[in-house]
């Protein structure tokens, strides 16, 4: 699973994500490892086949396949996980494409509020577009230092430092941007819109 990674992005910046107080969100365990879980298999990906794809309320749809985006500029951002069952695990290395890059090259229409992340197998999460602007959200496929594993989302997979880890999805296929809210898979399925862990909206009041 190496990546050719253009050697003139190997010196990418580094973003130290924000902290919050108190570090540690209310109901969370501190944890070293990393617990893998996750819904349905790990699916097989085949890179010769593979694309990302920006469409919905853009001013022009964009594509890249595998080789393409790896060669977009890069950055690495250390920030903590927070995982709706109480764990959390701190200074986590993050290497890939800042989501501000992917729809910057897009362009963003007028209307534009929120973000459907689409990803293997038909799974899809929501968030604020306003959220996914922020300097510490990327898109990554590396973690420490080294190749996401498959069962951690490789090849690719979102990075959303201050929000419960179901909204980091993995096997990312795409983003589109709507003007209204839509719930993704676990949304729909009893977990809390909003995801903040400081206010521990781990479950929905429906």
């Amino acid at each position: 699973m190496e990546n050719p990674v253009n050697p003139e992005r190997e010196s990418a910046d580094i973003v130290q994500s924000p902290l919050q107080e108190p570090r540690l969100p209310p109901g969370q365990v501190r944890t070293d490892k990393w617990p893998v879980l996750h819904y349905g298999q790990v699916p097989e990906v085949d890179l010769a086949q593979w694309d990302f794809k920006v469409f919905g309320l853009v001013e022009r749809e964009r594509r890249w396949n595998w080789q393409e985006f790896l060669a977009l500029p890069q950055i690495e951002v250390q920030s903590d996980i927070h995982c709706v069952t109480r764990w959390s695990r701190y200074d986590n290395r993050w290497r890939g494409v800042p989501f501000r890059q992917i729809v910057g090259q897009a362009g963003v229409k007028p209307g534009a509020n929120f973000a459907i992340i689409h990803a293997e197998q038909g799974y899809t999460t929501n968030l604020p577009l306003a959220e996914l602007m922020q300097d510490d959200v990327l898109f990554a496929h590396q973690h420490d230092g080294k190749d996401l594993a498959p069962e951690h989302g490789w090849p690719l997979r979102l990075v959303v430092p201050r929000r419960y880890f179901w909204k980091s999805a993995k096997w990312v296929r795409g983003i589109e941007l709507t003007t209204d809210d839509r719930p993704g898979f676990w949304e729909r399925n009893g977990y809390h819109n909003d995801a903040d862990p400081w206010h521990e909206e781990r479950f929905s009041d429906w």
